[in-house]
This record gives structure tokens, sequence and C-alpha cells, in this order.
């Protein structure tokens, strides 16, 4: 490839495009100018309409499965929304095409493993969109590192500030700091043994739009990640600390990198004093960082080697994200977190109370409330405005609300998300993995949260593994839903129901023990019971 990135690349257009919004356009201006690019898809029919006027040689499209299922089309770039990355990603690596992905390869650190055995397994070419790695700025000052200019490298520090676009699917550490993470791993070649981050949701509550990220690595080096989108001018610096010189990265400047030889002297070998030095302009090679980006991944897929920034790097970057992330949701819990304007600071949960447990991975709102001896394991997160009742288990990965109200003595195992709508009274067992709706008739590109229908999961249910709630429903008390069953409507008390759909298949004794009738009349083999039906209607008549 030329490395000023002048010329196209040599090859046929091979890249299908998914996502022409907001950094979408600029991969395809890049693509179409370096000639790699085949087909662009976008489901938004305005920006479709206006990428269409700009460049009006390219094949469109708005089916992500049109892309899939060309086999002229052997690669494809992602720069739809990131909580799309995970799926897109996925599937065009199903499909056998090699990927490249815009920052971050994921959400979540499993999804990113997944997607990088994805790739390992099908020999795909995968690669993360970390364009500071393509920047020569940067790349010289690697070089300076490198050489030992600087000297011993002993701190690093970065901001990304500015005012302007703002995000409420995600907050403003996946958005603007993974190009930091990622340039501070390649300069300091370590992975930090510790991460630590606190941050402020100043105008969407539980989506941060300042974070400071500080990273502690093994060689002594600490580096911290100042990121924000309310500040009051753009500011994009990447400062190196060393014991012989500074270096400073400047995106926003003309000239991109300097060299400070600022020197410390010892006054009789007690008193630090600092001895200034001129700075200097590094000259750096031309080159547009995208370009230089999209050339690299051509390369990597003509050539099937190995990209700069391939799917280990991302996930590399992937697991520090989720460290901050962690460290800011345990900062919070512990008042720590900053404030937007005259919120107060929030009083610990429950103050009445410390009877509960909530692991240091999970993550919980302001207003909420969690009963005596509730358990709430890894990675689960509660919502504002709900409740957890006495003697709750709340598995990992579990996620509640907002505004939902778990009733005492619940049991919900691993995998499980109570949305909004959905209320479970006391004593009820949700099975791993199982689904609640909330929405009948759900689409993408519609707002319907004014149509959330009311489930009501009574007192004692049971809730096989997998199962799935359609919205709308009343699971009657000490009902039975098997594995796998999909509810569409309701059940009544202690009814055993299986299928799809699901169909009732008998009755079940409180304690849970399938009823078996003689003259309408069953008397519990396991806890003595007794119960009769009639008109189809199951009647107690004593429980143990």
């Amino acid at each position: 490839m030329n490395n000023t990135t002048s010329q196209p690349c040599d090859h046929s257009p091979f890249i299908g495009l998914i996502g022409l919004g907001y950094w979408g356009k600029n991969i395809l201006r890049s693509t179409h100018e370096l000639g790699i690019l085949h087909t662009a898809c976008d489901s938004n029919l305005d920006i479709l309409s206006e990428r269409k006027g700009q460049f009006p040689q390219v094949i469109y499209t708005t089916s992500y499965v049109d892309i899939l299922n060309n086999h002229d089309i052997t690669a494809v770039a992602i720069a739809s929304p990131a909580i799309t990355h995970y799926e897109y990603v996925k599937k065009a690596l199903l499909a056998g095409k090699d990927v490249f992905v815009e920052k971050p390869l994921a959400l979540a650190v499993h999804e990113g493993e997944e997607l990088v055995r994805l790739a390992e397994k099908g020999d795909r070419v995968l690669m993360v969109g970390h364009i500071l790695q393509y920047h020569q700025a940067l790349l010289k000052l690697k070089e300076l590192i490198t050489s030992g200019e600087l000297g011993k490298i002993q701190y690093v520090y970065s901001n990304r500030l500015n005012i302007g676009k703002l995000r409420t699917e995600e907050n403003i550490l996946w958005s603007f700091a993974p190009h930091d993470i990622s340039v501070m791993l390649m300069l300091i070649d370590e992975e930090p043994l510790n991460v630590s981050a606190f941050g402020g949701d100043y105008l969407n509550r539980g989506v941060y739009d300042t974070t400071l990220t500080t990273l502690d690595f093994k060689n002594g080096v600490k580096g911290h990640i100042f990121v924000s989108w309310i500040h009051p001018y753009k500011e994009q610096k990447l400062i190196v600390v060393g014991s012989k010189a500074m270096a400073v990265f400047d995106d926003v400047s003309k000239e991109k990198l300097f060299l400070y030889p600022h020197t410390i002297e010892w006054r009789n070998g007690k008193i630090p004093i600092a001895q200034k030095a001129d700075h200097q302009v590094i000259p750096v090679e031309p080159g547009e960082p995208l370009k230089m980006e999209l050339c690299h991944f051509a390369e990597c897929v003509m050539q099937r080697k190995k990209p700069r920034t391939d799917g280990i790097e991302g996930l590399r970057v992937l697991k520090i994200l989720e460290l901050a992330e962690k460290s800011i949701a345990n900062s919070k819990l512990n008042h720590a977190t900053i404030q937007a304007f005259n919120y107060s600071i929030p009083q610990p949960l429950n103050p009445s109370t410390s009877d509960y447990f909530v692991h240091e991975s999970a993550y919980v709102d302001e207003n909420v409330e969690i009963g005596e001896g509730a358990k709430i394991w890894h990675f689960s997160h509660i919502l504002r405005g709900s409740k957890v009742g006495k003697n709750c288990k709340i598995g990992k990965h579990v996620e509640i609300g907002p505004d939902v109200n778990i009733g005492d003595n619940c049991k919900i195992q691993n995998n499980v998300s109570v949305y909004k709508g959905v209320t479970l009274e006391e004593e009820v067992f949700c099975g791993p993995s199982c689904v609640f709706t909330n929405v009948y008739n759900p689409r993408a590109f519609m707002e319907r949260k004014h149509e959330f229908r009311q489930t009501i999961v009574k007192r004692g249910a049971t809730i096989g593994a997998n199962a799935t709630i359609v919205c709308g429903v009343t699971i009657g008390r000490y009902a039975m839903i098997g594995a796998g069953a999909v509810v569409k409507k309701d059940v009544p008390d202690y009814a055993i129901v299986a299928g799809v759909p699901a169909k009732q298949i008998g009755w079940a004794c409180k304690c849970g023990t399938t009823l078996r009738f003689y003259d309408n009349h069953s008397v519990c083999r396991y806890c003595g019971s007794e119960y009769k039906t009639y008109n189809r209607a199951l009647t107690v008549v004593r429980e143990v």
C-alpha cells in the first residue's frame, strides 16, 4: 500500500460497509476513494439518500442480508452503533466474511471472546478500528520511546475532550476512551495490573458524560485517561513523561508531535529544580490515519495476515473498559461518583440495614430497595425504581427493572432479564435464561414504551429454564411452567403447562410434585396436601 494513501488499492471492490452515519460516512468516503468499496448499507432512508447524492457511483442497499449473501463481497466494515457490533460481527463471521469493526469490538468481554474464537475457527480476518495506532505521529512517538530518547517512561496521560455529539446508547467511556486505552497499550507494551475509574452522569442518569480512568502497569508506569463530551472546547492530547524528555501528541494542532527536553536538577541532592528547554516539533510522515487503517485491513484480507489491531488487541481494550465500568459502578455504590449539578450525594442503599449482599461486580442504581438477606451475584444490574424483596437470590448476569417489584424469597437464576411491566410476587422461581417480554409486537424502528403490557407471576410459581413468557399474561399461584415452553395466555393456579405454545398437561401441588387424581381427588404423595378438581379448576382441600 502507498504510505500516503493517495492511490486506490490494487484490487477490485470487495468490502460491504454497514452504517453510513456519524463515522460511517468517513469510511464510505475513504473506501470509495481507495477503490475497495463494493456496496454500502444503512436502514435509514434519509441517510441513504444523502449519501447517494454525495457518492452516486456506489451501490447501496437497506439490507444487511444482501451484503452477507453477495459472494463478490468478501469482507465487511461495520460502523453501526456499538450496541449492534456483537450481532453484526458474528453474522458476518458466520457468513464467511472478513470483518473490520469500529471500536469497541463488543460491549461485553464474553461477547468479544466469542467473536475472537469464531474468527480463529473460520480463519477469518478480524480487525478493530483503533485508528490512533495508524496515526503517523503516534507511530513516531512509539519510535522515540523504543529508541530511549525519552528515557525511562514514568507517566502517560491523555485528555479527549469535546462539546458536540452526545450519545444516549453508550457512555463516554465506551465512546471516547477505547482510542486512548489502545494507544497506551501500544506505547507501554504491557497490560495494566490495576484499573480504577470514576465518572459523572450529568445529562442522562446512568450514561456517563465524563470519566477519569487510572491504570497501573507492572513496570511502574502510571497512566490516566480523562474523557468528556461536555467540555467547552475540543482537546485531544496524549503526553508521555520520561526521565530524559517529555513528548506531546496534539491531534488538534497543525503540528502533531512535540518534544520537550526539560530536565530536573537536584540542588544539594534534596531539592528538585526544573530546567526548562524550548520544545521541538518532531516531523511526521504524511498520511490520513483512516485511510492508513483501511489500507492495512485491505492488505490483511488480500495477504491473509494478522492485523495490527486484531480481535485479540480489541479484546484487551474491552477487558480494560469492562474493569473501568465495574470500578465506576463500585465507586457509585460507595458514594464516590461525581453527581450532576445540584443533585445531592445519594445515601447508602437501605440505610436502615446492611443485611444483604451485593457482589462487587454487580451494579445497583440509585432509588433501589433491597430487602434483608437478599443476595445479588456477579455482573447483575438492578435498575432505578426497582424493589428486591427479603431473602431473594439473584444469580449472575441478571437485569431487573426499571420500576420492577420482586417479592420476598424469590430465586432468579442466571441470565434472566425482568423488564418493566413484569411483577413477581413472593417465592417465585425463574429458571436459567427464561425470558420475559413487555411489548407484544416490537419493532426496532418504533418507540413502544407506552405499550408495555403488564405480566404478573403470582406467589410460588415456577418458570422453567429457557421458557418464554409473552407479555400481558398472568401466571397463577404455584403454577409450573415447563422448560422451553412459550406461554401466550393466562395460566391457572397450580397448573402445569408445557410446549410451544404452552398447553396445560396437569396439576402441581404447592410443593411442586405432579398430582395424580382418582375420581377428581388427589393426595400429594410427597407432602400429603389434598386437592379436588371441579369444572377444570383445582380446589385446595388441605395444604400441609
